[in-house]
């Protein structure tokens, strides 16, 4: 059984893709091709928080990840948030981003998690939300993101 990190990280660049690279790189997962997949938790297979991701692999490699994701130029702000809510089975994350500040992103992370939960019929017990939020200076881009990854890296030819 694989475990799903939940990592996180922040940055501003030059680009709006060296902001999501550095942002990435804060996160240690700037190093994978991510593929991303919708929200749903495989049954039996544990959340943690880490905030940086361990070596998951060699470089190159498939990342299976969910991911909530705000890019913006400065001057300004941008915040990402990642929810999950697990079941005695499977479970479900939600995601939200945007230029708001993280309270109005968790707000929406948590609704979104009840309309979720409301549309199954699984028995959920525990409730979690990241959110993280990071200001750009004008003549930058800023980036925020929370990522669920599932498991290792794979090869990816």
């Amino acid at each position: 059984m694989s475990t799903i990190r939940v990592v996180w990280g922040t940055a501003s660049g030059p680009t709006k893709m060296s902001s999501y690279d550095a942002a990435l790189a804060d996160a240690n997962v700037h190093n994978y091709n991510l593929v991303s997949v919708s929200s749903v938790i495989p049954a039996d297979t544990p959340v943690e928080a880490v905030d940086t991701a361990p070596d998951l692999g060699p470089a190159g490699n498939r990342l299976t990840v969910v991911e909530a994701r705000a890019t913006r130029p400065g001057p300004g702000h941008v915040s990402a948030g990642l929810g999950w809510a697990e079941s005695d089975g499977a479970g479900l994350f939600y995601e939200a981003a945007g230029e708001t500040d993280a309270d109005e992103i968790e707000e929406r992370v948590r609704a979104g998690l009840e309309a979720g939960r409301k549309l199954r019929d699984w028995e959920f017990s525990d409730e979690a939300v990241k959110t993280v939020t990071e200001n750009a200076e004008p003549g930058t881009y800023v980036t925020a993101v929370v990522l669920a990854v599932y498991g290792d890296s794979e090869p990816i030819c």
